[in-house]
């Protein structure tokens, strides 16, 4: 199986603290038995070590430094890499002190130092009571049926969801234009009120839709890297076009190039922003997404870019990658194949090609016979069909001797009703008896053809890095899917009828 060419892990992004002066976290754990303790903070979708406490005296933890800590949420961790409670830094919250008490930590949880951190403590208080007072009513519904279950926890769990809703609403108001409420707008939906009814009677859900979509970023300020060192940005980052933004390429586009264009290139955001997209464009298993791969390639690492992210060597093997991949668009006309099938193998045989070791030595075979090879080979081009299947397979592929059957059932069911369907199967090694067995002995009464004169370079013409893979071509060789399974030719020979027909029409 491939593996993705780029992960995350593989930025050149260095973490660490900057600028000058200094910054001094006391906290008072009271009952805190760890020896030592860690100063965390979260950054996109990963979390890093900050500072450690080497010597915890009597609950006392003092994390001190003399570069200024970045802007964003920040946790304790325990000796055993536990998470104790978050709590915010900023340039004026350099100079901290927190107390707690292991007894009820978020109920002793206090900062006598920063208003911001305190509020931000009874905002926690008050999440947790209604957590808790949630977790009892659950308990309440023990013995009901499922149905009244259903309709007491609807009933209570919206009146206790519109007392959450309006509390934090008040909560920005009153911290409007602070870091902690752009931290916890970051959490919060932005809903429609009012939605007004559609055309029958129920609430137009796409008012709602485009409403929640314009509103889903409010308050988010994407020109400063404190907006992603918060534990919710990533994840919003991902619902957004996951599940969000409409799922097709270019429309995954359009919002990663408006988002992208509301950064900073100089800020770290913009440099993750850059390598989320690259990463999950690349591993993306939705077929025609490869399209959103390449445009940010084009886009933001050809222009330089992704020199502050990447390394050389890692920006020249994503530009490959881009290179191979983009005359492989779905609707790009596929490349052309020059193959050899099993009757013409028998004259490249007598040219020496089966026997050849070296491509100096096919190359110099190749311009030696080049005008009885023009007669000889079979053009994928030449090739007449309204539907047309190009597959890549091998006789030792253990997934190959499962699919080829499949798709020859499937073929001879198509051709019975009636669709003009060729399938060119092509052999992507070089054994010819062996393959030659395989057709006669599996009755394989397709186009059966392999780049006996090695001048195809199919596995990078087309991408092949394992077998079977699966292209389906319309009557001018545009591919139509591609990497799809035996089980989805008819789907997709369906789909193409209808686009026939209604460009007669």
């Amino acid at each position: 199986m491939k593996k993705a060419l780029l992960t995350l892990s593989g930025l050149l992004i260095a973490v660490t603290t900057a600028f000058s002066q200094g910054y001094e976290i006391k906290i008072n754990f009271k009952n805190c038995k760890d020896t030592m303790a860690y100063l965390a903070f979260y950054q996109f979708d990963k979390s890093y070590l900050a500072d450690t406490c080497k010597k915890v005296v009597k609950g006392n933890i003092v994390f001190k430094g003399k570069k200024k800590l970045e802007k964003g949420v920040y946790y304790l961790v325990s000796q055993d890499k536990a998470r104790y409670f978050d709590f915010f830094i900023t340039d004026e919250t350099q100079k901290l002190t927190i107390s707690t008490d292991t007894a009820d930590i978020v109920k002793h949880l206090k900062s006598p130092t920063s208003k911001e951190n305190d509020d931000f403590f009874t905002y926690i208080r008050f999440i947790t009571e209604k957590n808790k007072e949630f977790n009892s009513m659950k308990a309440k519904t023990k013995g009901m049926s499922s149905k009244d279950s259903a309709a007491f926890m609807i009933e209570k769990g919206r009146a206790m969801n519109e007392s959450v809703i309006a509390y934090e609403n008040n909560f920005l108001q009153q911290h409007q234009g602070s870091y902690i409420s752009e931290v916890i707008g970051q959490k919060m939906e932005k809903e429609a009120k009012d939605i007004p009814k559609a055309s029958n009677g129920r609430p137009d859900s796409l008012y709602n839709y485009v409403y929640y979509k314009t509103h889903f970023w409010d308050g988010v300020n994407f020109q400063d890297d404190g907006t992603m060192r918060t534990p919710f940005f990533s994840d919003r980052l991902k619902k957004y076009f996951n599940n969000v933004v409409i799922q097709n390429p270019d429309s995954m586009i359009l919002e990663m190039d408006r988002m992208m264009a509301k950064t900073n290139p100089s800020t770290l955001l913009h440099k993750l922003m850059l390598a989320h997209f690259l990463y999950t464009s690349e591993s993306s298993k939705i077929m025609g997404f490869d399209k959103v791969f390449v445009h940010v390639i084009n886009k933001y690492v050809k222009s330089g870019m992704a020199k502050e992210v990447y390394d050389e060597a890692t920006i020249q093997k994503i530009l490959e990658r881009g290179r191979i991949i983009e005359p492989l668009l779905l609707g790009n006309q596929a490349p052309e194949l020059l193959m050899i099938d099993t009757i013409t193998q028998k004259v490249i045989a007598k040219m020496g090609f089966d026997t050849v070791k070296t491509s100096v030595g096919a190359t110099k075979l190749y311009y030696d016979n080049a005008q009885t090879l023009a007669q000889t080979f079979i053009s994928m081009y030449g090739v007449k069909a309204d539907y047309f299947v190009l597959v890549f397979w091998d006789v030792d592929c253990g997934h190959c001797k499962t699919e080829i059957p499949k798709l020859l059932e499937e073929y001879h069911n198509l051709k019975k009703q009636g669709y003009d369907i060729k399938v060119f199967a092509v052999y992507t090694q070089h054994d010819y008896e062996k393959w030659r067995k395989y057709i006669i002995e599996h009755k394989l009464d397709w186009m059966n053809v392999y780049d006996g004169v090695h001048v195809n370079n199919i596995k990078e013409k087309y991408d092949i890095y394992s077998t079977p893979v699966i292209y389906m071509l319309d009557k001018t060789k545009h591919i139509k899917a591609k990497r799809i399974g035996t089980e989805q030719v008819k789907d997709i020979v369906k789909q193409m009828e209808k686009e026939y027909k209604a460009v007669k029409q």
